[in-house]
């Protein structure tokens, strides 16, 4: 977010600052590979042009001082003992790593829990990172570049060897504040596309990190923003499914023009429409969609 931090500071799937796990912590055994790899995940960007005008420089937050590793997360467990015989799901990737762009279905699709915390892993989450960088953006989902697991990974700072970069595996949401503000966001699945989205100032949240280690922290501003954008890819939600109707009307024909795009690309009919979407799919906030 300088240049970029104000295009950062502009623009959500590019740069959002303060989501911020030390590397060391995060991203202890990062390795590069070529060819290709399996059981492995890729992140969602944050559109990297400049729209978080109304946070000029966030404060870089420190999680892993906040992070605890205290909390039950039953339900994690839960699911976990029951898949204990199999892994959640056999992940491959060929490099280099695309951004899926809507409507592609993929971005619908449910997101399964990540099990194995492997060098798999590791090499997915840096290759995440590397297509990130490349594309100008501070956060990235898996779903975003073709792979249906939950995971996302963030650098608020953008820049490769700047700010500190997180991992946020199997992340939920624990609470979220009343007080909901608007912010000009975009997205690299909606490349130049770039809208007014509100969503709640903060959020506390669990997770488990690169190591499959369990954590809570708490976000606000725009590392909250970041998240929360993150956070309604694994749901399958995008950001205009959270726009006003008003909102959503500065953006239709872009919107209309990506689902063209796919037709002439694909051969086959959009899998979905705007202009057939439902009111309001999904309130300001984490209603279910």
């Amino acid at each position: 977010m300088a240049a970029r931090a104000a295009a950062a500071a502009a623009s959500l799937h590019h740069r959002n600052p303060s989501l911020l796990l030390p590397r060391a912590l995060l991203l202890p055994v990062l390795f590069r590979q070529t060819g290709f790899s399996c059981n492995n995940f890729r992140f969602n960007q944050l559109s990297s042009t400049a729209r978080f005008s109304s946070i000029a420089k966030p404060p870089s937050i420190p999680v892993r001082a906040q992070a605890k590793r205290s909390f039950s997360f039953k339900e994690e467990e839960i699911a976990t003992r029951k898949h204990t015989s199999k892994k959640t799901a056999d992940l491959c990737f060929e490099e280099p790593l695309k951004i899926v762009e809507y409507p592609d279905p993929i971005l619908r699709r449910k997101n399964k829990r990540i099990d194995t915390f492997d060098d798999n892993l590791k090499k997915l989450v840096d290759e995440m990172f590397d297509v990130m960088y490349k594309t100008d953006g501070i956060g990235l989902s898996a779903p975003q570049v073709g792979i249906n697991v939950q995971l996302m990974v963030f650098n608020p700072v953008g820049e490769r060897g700047e700010g500190e970069e997180i991992v946020l595996i199997n992340p939920r949401l624990n609470k979220y504040s009343k007080k909901i503000v608007p912010f000009n966001e975009g997205c690299l699945s909606f490349p130049g596309i770039y809208a007014d989205v509100l969503r709640p100032e903060s959020v506390k949240i669990d997770a488990r990190d690169i190591n499959g280690a369990r954590f809570t922290v708490n976000l606000s501003g725009l590392p909250a923003r970041v998240f929360q954008h993150e956070y309604d890819h694994l749901e399958g939600i995008l950001f205009f499914d959270r726009m006003t109707d008003e909102v959503l009307d500065s953006i239709r024909a872009q919107l209309q023009a990506l689902e063209k795009k796919f037709e002439d690309k694909t051969g086959y009919a959009s899998p979905e429409k705007i202009e057939t979407r439902k009111t309001k799919k999904a309130a300001a906030g984490f209603g279910k969609s």
